[in-house]
């Protein structure tokens, strides 16, 4: 098995990570008050989920 003969230094650790970056979360409308939210999640807003309320509605 190959062993590397020298420490990476650290920027050159950065440099073959700069590719990592976290992507944008992918919305979908709340099918109750039509406002964004998480796929598979509570709406923050009106608290339902596949049409029933299963959370507090923050709704004022």
């Amino acid at each position: 098995m190959a062993v590397p003969k020298r420490r990476h230094s650290h920027t050159r650790g950065k440099k073959r990570r700069t590719h990592w970056k976290l992507g944008k979360p992918g919305l979908s409308k709340c099918a109750h008050c039509g406002s964004p939210q998480v796929p598979h999640r509570i709406c923050g807003t009106c608290g339902y989920y596949k049409g029933e309320q299963v959370g507090p509605s923050r709704e004022v």
